[in-house]
């Protein structure tokens, strides 16, 4: 059975997006990050796939579409939310966040097709890592890697190619962690909610 899970927080303000502060206020903030959670999962929705699972810190809101199951996320760091999240698959499962909401269906499937094939690993461009996919869910290949440090990506890399997996590398993406990022990624996919609403803010900072 494959699934697609996608690990978020509920776009709240004041946690969610905190690096784009003082761009824009911790209300605004939630706005982005509610607009790339909806882009990322109508992405996920439209995605062939057994399963599509948002394993979630918070409460789901309207941004939440059909066809999504909804499941809360463990404590402890991030790694052991990682693995928690594999953990409670079985057969192949890619994995992403929502600080790319560049990606697409078309995308996520190729994603799908190479993580049948041991491991898929998506790098990000800021050292760490937008997708990881694993053929078999063992969440001993994510527990442990230091996360959130400039090396992280690396390190996943490494674990993944440590534990024997054949490892299949899908494009390098930006995550959205920063007011420059925030617009770089909505000029990549200027059709999507998320470059509307940097569009607004952009204006509305333009008239004050």
């Amino acid at each position: 059975m494959t699934t697609l899970l996608v690990i978020a927080k509920a776009p709240v303000p004041g946690r969610v997006k905190t690096r784009l502060t003082p761009w824009c206020t911790p209300a605004d903030a939630a706005v982005l990050a509610e607009a790339a959670l909806a882009d990322t999962l109508d992405a996920v929705r439209r995605t062939p796939a057994a399963r599509r699972v948002l394993v979630l810190d918070g409460a789901p809101g309207p941004w939440l579409p059909d066809g999504i199951e909804v499941v809360p996320q463990t404590t402890g760091g991030l790694d052991a939310r990682l693995a928690a999240a594999f953990a409670a698959c079985s057969g192949p499962a890619l994995l992403i966040g929502m600080d790319t909401p560049q990606v697409t269906p078309d995308l996520l499937g190729g994603g799908l097709e190479l993580t049948a094939d041991g491991a898929a690993f998506g790098p990000a461009e800021d050292g760490g890592f937008w997708a990881l996919g694993l053929a078999e869910p063992d969440p001993a290949v994510v527990s442990g890697v230091p996360m959130s440090v400039p090396e992280t990506g690396a390190l996943q890399r490494r674990r993944l190619v440590e534990a024997g997996l054949t490892v299949h590398d899908l494009p390098v993406l930006r995550d959205v962690d920063t007011p420059e990022d925030a617009r770089l990624v909505a000029a990549a996919a200027p059709g999507s909610r998320f470059a509307a609403a940097v569009a607004r803010l952009a204006r509305a900072a333009g008239a004050r």
